[in-house]
């Protein structure tokens, strides 16, 4: 079973909303997934991301991995997403 970061949208239409999940890959973007570690708001400026880091800092010593557009959001936030290691900056 592989386990992604991702995003699953939100909102209504033309107002998108994302919440940052722990999902196994093959459910669909905004189906079924295991835990929510945050969100990310794109429409306010600047865009508002906030992050359970231990929460996913523990999700990505077991393995899970980010999509790129997530992995961008834990850069923006500080916390550094390494095959060999996972820090918090």
């Amino acid at each position: 079973m592989a386990i992604k970061i991702r995003l699953t949208r939100a909102g209504r239409k033309k107002k998108p909303f994302y919440r940052i999940v722990v999902a196994d890959s093959r459910a669909p973007r905004d189906g079924r997934f295991i835990e929510i570690v945050g969100n990310y708001d794109p429409k306010t400026d600047p865009a508002e991301v906030t992050i359970k880091e231990d929460r996913v800092l523990e999700w990505l010593s077991k393995g899970a991995e980010p999509t790129e557009t997530v992995s961008h959001l834990l850069k923006k936030k500080g916390v550094s997403v390494n095959k060999e290691k996972v820090t918090v900056a």
